[in-house]
């Protein structure tokens, strides 16, 4: 057993989702979006630290860390717990942040994300794109979805990942996992490694650069089923982010292969319940259309968010909606909804009053 497993037996046992280890500080736990540090737990400092961090992993790949100052892997405590590592440095010496991956993958149900949401796995080929902030929960729901798939149809998924979070095992489909950097050096070049894999679905853990995105949109083009994931919070911004990676010069072709290739947004928040402990997600959903497809071309983004409105009856959704069914339900409070909303007028009247002397003043919005 490493030392460092009583940390994480803790994080397990306290519900928590991030374990945090930092140099002149003592162990935290994120909890239900909190933070705060394990009780009775030293500062942590000196060789003893390092010698914490390096008995986890492999010695190449600590040396690496050591000169670089970043490191991604997994590391697996038990078959209950699995961890996303990632070792960085920061101003007062060596520091960790390890978050905790369910071993078994919940479902869409499990996870009272929209049913609509299945449509895209009966989808054969084009761009689905998988959006919110960090820890907002997209490779949950993207597991959930490849699991789906893979229960219920006969095909080849390649999941290019860096780590390998959930880990799948083949079913009615083929799984094949690929770690960045371990197995692929980049995202790039396992993306375009599958090309020649006899691959149906691809999905890129993210979609970081020029040369990831383009290569996610030809593999569309070509017939695969890609999905990926972005840092945005919305269907609009999400539009907006894949084309502004592209040089000026290029973006009107990159509108043209965009409005042929995508099939859907699911962007994703995390909002902290009022009702009992934890968080629930909230979701934008854009299903691709012809009237999709020419707002992209045309470059009117802002066009999305009408679609989106009337687009209910195919199981569109806006973000807002969606938080304000949330906000009725009982399920999060009217701050929570305020500050993850993108319209705050429509949420201030609900706020307490001292809260809305804030939110009139601008301080409150986000």
């Amino acid at each position: 057993m490493a030392k460092i497993d009583r940390l994480f037996q803790y994080l397990v046992s306290s519900g928590g989702s991030d374990l945090h280890l930092s140099e002149g500080s003592p162990p935290k736990v994120r909890v239900h979006g909190g933070v705060s540090p394990i009780p009775e737990e030293p500062i942590l400092a000196g060789e003893e630290f390092k010698e914490l961090l390096s008995e986890i992993c492999e010695p190449a790949a600590f040396a690496q860390y050591l000169e670089s100052g970043d490191l991604d892997f997994a590391y697996e405590m038990d078959e209950m717990s699995r961890f996303r590592c990632n070792y960085m440095k920061q101003q007062n010496g060596l520091a960790a942040v390890f978050r905790l991956i369910p071993t078994e993958i919940a479902s869409i149900e499990d996870l009272n994300l929209p049913p609509v949401i299945k449509e895209f796995g009966h989808m054969r080929s084009g761009l689905v794109l998988v959006t919110g902030p960090t820890g907002s929960g997209k490779s949950t729901s993207l597991a959930a979805l490849i699991d789906y798939i893979n229960t219920n149809f006969n095909r080849h998924i390649i999941t290019i990942e860096e780590p390998i979070e959930f880990v799948h095992s083949s079913k009615n489909s083929i799984i094949t996992q690929r770690e960045v950097p371990i197995q692929t050096p980049e995202f790039s070049d396992g993306l375009r490694a599958c090309l020649r894999e006899d691959a149906d679905i691809v999905l890129v853990g993210e979609m970081r650069d020029l040369e990831t995105i383009s290569l996610a949109l030809t593999a569309a083009e070509t017939g695969l089923l890609v999905f990926g994931t972005l840092h945005t919070n919305n269907a609009r911004k999400t539009v907006d982010r894949i084309i502004d990676v592209f040089p000026a010069d290029q973006q009107s072709q990159v509108r043209t292969m965009l409005a042929a290739s995508l099939r859907g947004v699911v962007a994703q928040l995390l909002c902290k319940r009022v009702d009992k402990p934890g968080r629930v997600a909230v979701n934008e959903i854009l299903f691709a259309t012809p009237a999709v497809a020419a707002i992209i071309r045309e470059g009117a983004t802002q066009k999305l968010y009408d679609v989106i409105i009337g687009g209910k009856a195919q199981g569109m959704q806006f973000m807002d909606d969606a938080i304000f069914e949330k906000l009725q339900a009982g399920m999060i409070s009217p701050q929570e909804a305020y500050m993850k909303s993108i319209e705050k007028g429509r949420f201030a009247p609900f706020l307490p009053e001292e809260d809305k002397v804030l939110a009139n003043s601008g301080g409150g919005a986000s």
